[in-house]
């Protein structure tokens, strides 16, 4: 008689889907923060709802679950969020051949989610501002020393 998870757990049973946190792929958090990719593959604040729809589109199950990675420290709604993906079948292939593993999934989402048509607004966004920055340069002149 074996015993174990393994026997009365499936690949399609829910909690042995991966877990991908948007912290995973936050080019502003370092690795000892929770990044998992190195900073050139990552995105900065990536959110859940980004990579939901990202995974989505490639043809992935996936499912949203309200939680915290325990290295955030922000309690923001912004950074909150958990996705669950299948990357296995119950016979151990994988379900979709482009991605095998967790780390396959995690480049995906760190190339894609620059491409989505919300970033491009915000990037676009980004760069007037930092542009109108640098041209409008404030004077300082010499202050009143310290009395």
């Amino acid at each position: 008689m074996a015993t174990g998870w393994s026997d009365s757990k499936k690949h399609s049973d829910r909690e042995r889907w991966v877990c991908i946190y948007p912290i995973y792929l936050n080019s502003k958090r370092t690795r000892a923060q929770g990044r998992k990719l190195i900073k050139s593959k990552c995105v900065e604040n990536p959110t859940h709802q980004e990579i939901r729809d990202v995974l989505i589109a490639a043809g992935l199950k996936v499912g949203v679950e309200n939680k915290l990675h325990p290295k955030e420290r922000s309690k923001e709604l912004l950074f909150r969020g958990r996705i669950r993906v299948q990357l296995k079948n119950d016979d151990g292939t994988p379900c979709h051949p482009d991605f095998p593993t967790r780390d396959s999934l995690l480049l995906h989402l760190g190339t894609t989610i620059p491409n989505l048509k919300t970033r491009q607004g915000k990037q676009n966004f980004n760069e007037q501002q930092s542009s109108q920055q640098s041209t409008t340069s404030t004077k300082k002149g010499k202050g009143k020393g310290r009395r």
